[in-house]
């Protein structure tokens, strides 16, 4: 679902009346980036790698804000360069931010659970904190009136199951945070964005959550 070839042609979908996603994949472990753009300018989540290609996709358009959704190197090698070329406003979850710091040599706002970022032209999207891939990861709730919800979910959430964690405490924290958090939130038409690969519904995964649970990875 939305599959995009790695540093191959992006991708254009609408979210709602007012907001366009925009997804691509750049660098050697197949990052998804995706803009956000309304009437006002664009929102990135996850300056990944390839500063020069994210401005191509850009064109026109203008980054205000970039969101990181966690901390791990492949998913903020082109933030720093970004940052700098763009001057946007710089998001990530608090647990991460010092992580972030340290690697990219940038400060970002923080966020966590119940907080939310505003979109250019003002509509909002909901922050919910996915503790286990990493200590602060975020995924970042698009809702429109008679829309489906969007879910970006980094490396959190992937089609067939959760994110990599590093032992079982870590899987337990995330598998009961996605459960909870999001598939007992949210309906079957729900669709996730993830930070690699394509995307999926919650209605096409759920089945699987008990699976993924008894297996542990």
């Amino acid at each position: 679902m939305y599959h995009v070839e790695q540093d191959g042609e992006a991708l254009e979908l609408a979210l709602s009346d007012t907001v366009t996603m925009t997804k691509f994949s750049v660098g050697p472990t197949n990052n998804n980036i995706y803009l956000l753009t309304d009437a006002e300018g664009t929102l990135l989540i996850d300056a990944a790698n390839k500063p020069d290609r994210i401005e191509e996709v850009l064109g026109q358009r203008e980054i205000a804000t970039i969101v990181t959704t966690h901390r791990h190197p492949d998913h903020i090698k082109g933030l720093a360069e970004m940052a700098e070329r763009s001057g946007a406003r710089l998001i990530c979850g608090t647990p991460d931010e010092q992580a972030i710091r340290d690697f990219t040599g940038v400060r970002n706002e923080t966020v966590w659970t119940g907080d939310t970022v505003a979109l250019p032209g003002g509509e909002e999207l909901e922050v919910i904190g996915l503790v286990g891939h990493t200590p602060g990861a975020i995924t970042l709730v698009y809702a429109a009136e008679d829309q489906p919800v969007h879910l970006f979910t980094g490396d959190s959430l992937f089609p067939g199951g959760v994110g990599k964690t590093a032992n079982e405490e870590n899987f337990t924290t995330l598998i009961n945070d996605v459960e909870t958090r999001l598939f007992d939130r949210f309906s079957d038409d729900t669709e996730f964005h993830p930070g690699h690969g394509d995307c999926s519904t919650l209605g096409a995964e759920r089945p699987s959550l008990g699976e993924w649970r008894a297996r542990g990875w």
